[in-house]
């Protein structure tokens, strides 16, 4: 089975996003192949991963309209303010392409986020389907760090065109700097792959901060909450509801005093209660929100 993949300008959590289903994908048994533009696809049978602003052209639909199935990643036509002026978080395709889409059979659409009728109010039926884990990235360490940190955070600033992120991380860090824990907080380094994968690994538990949208919204959780729990095991984040209905046993708040409390909480219990509850957590994480889970999704909404 060929699925083709559009190569894309776009940077930041998309790059380790497009490597997570490229690799799942594969894993499922497509023979996978990134292309500049769709017109360079020559084969007679093949399905298309896609995402909604990378339709250019006229002929751009017409190969997906010959695809078996295309996986359509579609961005919402509104969006609440002030978030909704910015181009980030509305749909680039006009009212006449997205139409055409919906009239595709073989056009599957899915988005990150849970789904809103009110933003996606112009397609068809949106599937939700989350970030993930990628677990073929990505795997368990041993111990080779001098210095082990009570609470790692590994990310960037984020700006989605409003700098709230930066905000969040900062009050949230100036409250850990003065908690007397030892913190392995880490922004915008561009640590390599093991790297993250070694400091996430040994660690005592991992700290996720989400930009101030996500936690309005809760509609969508990012890919830090899977990599940390994937990894490390033991996770304290700012309220999404997203995550919170996924996973229900992360401690959660909005308040940094809180999270503090949280951390030294869990610093109290005893080593093997710790790994009790990281072990299980990893557990869920590779049985249900690994991207070979997700690209499962995708192809049971051809079903």
């Amino acid at each position: 089975m060929k699925l083709y993949i559009k190569k894309s300008n776009v940077i930041g959590a998309w790059l380790w996003i497009d490597k997570g289903y490229s690799k799942a994908w594969q894993e499922v048994g497509f023979d996978v192949e990134h292309v500049n533009n769709l017109s360079e696809i020559n084969s007679s049978e093949y399905d298309i991963s896609i995402r909604e602003w990378d339709i250019e052209t006229l002929e751009d639909l017409s190969v997906l309209e010959k695809a078996r199935r295309a996986y359509v990643f579609a961005q919402p036509q509104t969006f609440p303010l002030p978030w909704g002026r910015h181009p980030n978080f509305i749909s680039t395709l006009s009212n006449n392409v997205i139409e055409r889409l919906n009239q595709m059979e073989n056009v599957f659409l899915w988005t990150f986020g849970n789904v809103n009728p009110k933003f996606h109010h112009k397609w068809k039926k949106v599937n939700t389907v989350p970030l993930a884990f990628d677990s073929i990235s990505y795997k368990p360490l041993e111990n080779t760090m001098s210095t082990k940190y009570d609470i790692c955070f590994i990310g960037g600033w984020a700006n989605n065109g409003f700098n709230e992120k930066r905000k969040i991380i900062i009050k949230n860090f100036f409250e850990f700097k003065n908690s007397g824990l030892k913190c392995g907080f880490f922004i915008n380094k561009n640590l390599s792959h093991e790297q993250e994968n070694n400091i996430l690994c040994n660690s005592m538990l991992s700290l996720n901060l989400h930009d101030n949208y996500q936690r309005v919204l809760g509609y969508d959780t990012n890919e830090r909450t899977f990599k940390s729990l994937g990894l490390n095991g033991l996770l304290i984040s700012d309220q999404v509801e997203q995550l919170t209905s996924m996973f229900p046993n992360v401690k959660t708040s909005n308040e940094p005093t809180e999270l503090v409390k949280f951390a030294k909480d869990f610093l109290m219990l005893t080593k093997k209660e710790i790994n009790n509850i990281k072990e299980e957590n990893k557990q869920k994480i590779l049985e249900k929100h690994c991207y070979i889970n997700r690209v499962q999704q995708l192809m049971e909404l051809t079903n």
